[in-house]
């Protein structure tokens, strides 16, 4: 038996998490890939750019590997929540295109540091700073799948697409009549709950 890389089991599970980001953009307008569908506006582009600025700063920045990336919205003057959501001048290319050198950017740092060396979050207070690069590529991970997640139900709201990555879909079935009579069963199971409750 090997002994397993951890480097390349964190960057697959980095990379999947991008992938699946991006795959939710495939096929849709400009409108609904800006489109806000919950109150505090979440929408798909936004998602995009956030994640984008979180590599550029936890794999870049906090180890004095900045990309030179320009990101007004990240800036101590930006308006508050200004990198979840894309101005109608930022096109889906430009942010596209700055999420994907954003990952060669993370990728080059992964690749050069050794999982135990020490960076400095600098947004983070002084007195709690400092992380190794693999607590910072595990809280990209995280971030990054979380935000994959906002993306799958935003996709599902947005034209019913679902599924995990192009080609595997991970659900039951495709067929709507299914997922019909499975929500119907879910809304009585609650019903039913809250009568017992």
């Amino acid at each position: 038996m090997t002994t397993p890389d951890a480097k390349a089991d964190l960057h697959r599970y980095l990379q999947s998490a991008r992938d699946a980001l991006l795959w939710k953009l495939d096929g849709l307008s400009e409108y609904d890939i800006r489109r806000p569908l919950t109150p505090t506006g979440t929408n798909l582009l936004g998602l995009v750019k956030h994640t984008a600025s979180v590599e550029l700063g936890y794999l870049g920045d906090t180890f004095g590997r900045p990309s030179g990336e320009p990101l007004p919205w990240a800036e101590a003057d930006a308006e508050a929540n200004a990198d979840m959501w894309a101005t109608a001048d930022e096109s889906r290319e430009q942010v596209v295109g700055l999420y994907r050198r954003a990952w060669a950017h993370s990728d080059v740092t992964i690749g050069a540091l050794a999982l135990d060396t020490v960076g400095k979050v600098p947004w983070w207070p002084g007195h709690r700073d400092e992380v190794t690069l693999h607590h910072a590529v595990v809280r990209v991970i995280a971030d990054t799948h979380r935000h994959a997640g906002h993306a799958d139900i935003i996709r599902e709201l947005l034209d019913g697409a679902t599924g995990m990555q192009q080609g595997n879909d991970s659900m039951p079935s495709a067929d709507p009549a299914y997922w019909e009579k499975h929500r119907d069963r879910l809304e009585r199971a609650a019903l039913e709950a809250e009568r017992n409750a």
